[in-house]
């Protein structure tokens, strides 16, 4: 068995990883165990009772978190000239068309979120191959095509986040930093597991969430008791 370094065995005191806590007692606990220099992101893993590979149980969606993730995102919108005065208005960062498709043609990602309009997705859609495997490709169902830009940007900015799940039926999301107090971590967590629970497929059977798990970018996670969640 691996030795355990001195941080891993603190990080054990003050919890017992084969228990199931509370989302507060797990929001709190986090923030025990992380002891990061810097300010680790708080994520969520949510397995799902799902089979992602049938089309009628793919779960995806948007959620707006009460606190956002305590990250400035980075808003790249993709327009034509008659939408790009309102974009920068709302604080997207860059704006413009063609140089940026030639960019990220070129490689250049260092964006978080792309947003872009109806009317230029044929060019946009070229960049599935860059833009895809990243999660960055635009979408009408996540709210990233759509011609009020403004709106868009603003959501993004204020935190707004999409989830997706992934083959092995897990979704993955940052609910906030640990420099969050434990309530806000909580009510970002709670926000992102109810808007889940909406989604549920009808064509999934038997248990929905299967199991649900608090960590931090560098901690081991803490097993949420599901019972804990009110309107779950």
């Amino acid at each position: 068995m691996a030795k355990l370094t001195k941080k891993k065995k603190e990080a054990l005191s003050k919890y017992d990883p084969s228990q199931q806590y509370s989302l507060a007692e797990a929001s709190s606990i986090v923030k025990d165990i992380t002891t990061t220099k810097f300010d680790a992101s708080i994520d969520l893993d949510i397995r799902l009772g799902v089979d992602p590979r049938k089309a009628d149980q793919m779960v995806r969606g948007v959620v707006a978190l009460p606190h956002g993730i305590g990250k400035e995102v980075k808003v790249l919108v993709l327009c034509s000239p008659d939408k790009e005065e309102e974009a920068k208005e709302a604080g997207a960062d860059f704006v413009g068309l063609d140089e940026f498709i030639t960019k990220i043609e070129g490689g250049w990602t260092d964006i978080d979120v792309i947003i872009t309009t109806p009317n230029v997705m044929a060019k946009v859609g070229r960049l599935g191959r860059v833009l895809g495997p990243r999660g960055l490709m635009p979408n009408p169902k996540s709210g990233t095509v759509t011609l009020d830009v403004g709106k868009a940007v603003n959501e993004v900015k204020a935190g707004k986040i999409d989830f997706k799940v992934d083959k092995f039926g897990i979704i993955h999301a940052s609910v906030g930093k640990a420099s969050f107090s434990a309530e806000k971590i909580q009510e970002n967590a709670e926000e992102l597991i109810l808007t889940i629970s909406k989604l549920k497929p009808t064509a999934a059977k038997g248990t929905y969430f299967k199991s649900i798990h608090l960590s931090s970018t560098m901690s081991s996670g803490i097993v949420i008791d599901k019972s804990s969640i009110q309107g779950l």
